[in-house]
């Protein structure tokens, strides 16, 4: 089976969030089952730079003005093909955002040509190599469904992720005359929203599948509290929305081996988790207290994140005895926040803006608890690395943080299954409890470690996930006429 991934993203070359991880990760897997994956993303200067390209497989002009020629390439053991137009994406830095903090007046233009590249590749127009299937991802190859089926010829099924409801990829009506999209379809059934195009909304319609990152969120997204608008849509197709669990890439998220951490373990030798505590101490510039439980944030600082929360809960967590490090960039007034925290307690508090790669495994080797106060949450990756690491998370009981992190009630921790604390109501109160449950279990060593153990070997991985798409695959495949070679 051949399967063309769609994306904007891919760690480790590009990366703005979790998107990057699962487009990154997913296709190993599925290549472990026997399923070709390429991933079709933009050339920006970095995949470039880092991007061994080993032919030019296709050229053509853009029905909206302009050309683009799709190069293959290898890297990280991903097979690769770059939609290579200088004037779209020869941009460093952020791919959606210019340097003055505006997204790319352009953004319309460019992603419609990444998914008129897909939709190109779909009906077979790169030689050597047609996809069975294309996978596509969010709302920058939303219009990939949408330009398949406009070309009304036969063309491969397509599934489409959504991996967060909030980024919708919504542009003025006046993009019609510019992208070439079937007008016809510009109304509240097809890719119309409130008068706007929305990509999101046009991957939802012409997919022949919806999925979304967890079972949870999958049905959460059908209600108005968290379906932001499409959730009549949604609820409108005849093919009900798939959720599929997230899971982490264990060679790169692996205590027992990581390169970027003070000193590896596993499990059996938790003891030594406590030289990370004291290389992250020293980074943040905490004092030595093995016997302070010790929280860390490593997310994007934003009210969806429930960052304000845990400002609100600092207060508390210091009288607990315990203390807070932070990694992350977002919301200019939670970056302040933090910062002053920081310096409001020194030794206490540690916030570093910005994202360092190396840093955030560490502080999950090192922290003791990772913070995940979500307001909504598709999946979220940071907590599966926190399972992974030892390092029990305490998670607002939403999206994929539901599916992931058992709670440690009575019942669980009579059975010896729990692997964190979750909490209902994205409240500083709810939060705070949280907090306090977590210290209580840390000062009973042989109860805290039995959750590290058992949270440690809690399956994050990508095999179950990676098995569910192939069915799913396989299902579609079976259900649409396949293309002849007179249709390529």
């Amino acid at each position: 089976m051949r399967v063309l991934f769609v994306a904007s993203e891919c760690a480790p070359f590009i990366k703005t969030g979790g998107l990057a991880d699962v487009v990154s990760a997913l296709p190993k897997a599925l290549a472990s089952m026997g399923i070709d994956v390429r991933i079709l993303l933009p050339a920006y200067p970095t995949l470039l730079g880092a991007v061994k390209v080993r032919a030019q497989l296709h050229q053509c002009d853009l029905p909206f003005g302009g050309a683009i020629r799709v190069l293959s390439g290898e890297a990280d053991g991903q097979k690769l093909m770059l939609v290579d137009a200088p004037e779209l994406f020869d941009r460093a830095g952020n791919p959606y955002v210019s340097p003055d903090g505006a997204d790319w007046p352009d953004n319309s233009r460019r992603f419609a040509a990444l998914a008129w590249a897909a939709a190109s590749i779909g009906r077979g127009e790169v030689p050597g190599w047609a996809p069975d299937l294309v996978h596509a991802h969010d709302w920058q190859a939303g219009l990939t469904p949408l330009y398949l089926q406009a070309m009304k010829q036969p063309t491969p099924p397509c599934v489409m992720t959504i991996h967060n409801m909030a980024f919708q990829g919504l542009f003025d009506k006046g993009v019609l005359s510019n992208l070439a999209l079937p007008q016809d379809r510009f109304h509240i059934e097809g890719y119309e929203y409130h008068g706007s195009v929305s990509y999101l909304k046009a991957g939802i319609v012409y997919a022949d599948q919806v999925t979304t990152v967890s079972p949870t969120y999958a049905r959460e997204i059908l209600t108005s509290e968290y379906g932001l608008g499409l959730e009549g849509v949604l609820n409108s197709r005849s093919k009900p929305v798939t959720g599929i669990l997230n899971g982490i890439d264990l060679e790169v998220w692996n205590p027992a081996n990581d390169p970027m951490i003070a000193a590896p373990f596993d499990s059996e030798t938790l003891e030594d988790k406590q030289y990370n505590k004291r290389d992250l101490e020293d980074r943040f510039g905490l004092a030595h207290e093995p016997e302070s439980p010790l929280f860390c944030v490593i997310s994007r600082l934003t009210a969806q994140k429930g960052l304000d929360l845990a400002i609100g809960a600092i207060p508390a967590l210091l009288q607990l005895g315990a203390r807070l490090v932070v990694l992350g960039t977002g919301d200019s007034a939670l970056e302040q926040a933090f910062v002053e925290a920081a310096a409001e307690h020194p030794g206490k508090v540690g916030a570093i803006i910005g994202y360092d790669e190396a840093l955030s495994h560490l502080m999950q080797a090192g922290s003791d608890a990772i913070l995940v106060p979500s307001r909504f949450e598709p999946c979220g990756l940071t907590q599966l690395c926190g399972l992974r690491y030892g390092t029990l998370p305490v998670v607002c009981r939403t999206g994929g943080l539901a599916d992931t992190v058992i709670d440690a009630n009575e019942a669980s921790l009579r059975t010896g299954c729990a692997t964190g604390f979750q909490f209902c109501s994205a409240t500083i109160s709810d939060l705070t409890v949280a907090i306090e449950r977590a210290c209580d279990c840390f000062r009973s060593k042989a109860r805290w470690h039995a959750m590290q153990r058992q949270a440690m070997v809690h399956p994050v991985g990508w095999e179950q996930a990676a098995a569910s798409y192939a069915r799913l695959y396989e299902t579609l495949l079976l259900s649409t006429p396949s293309m002849s070679t007179e249709d390529m």
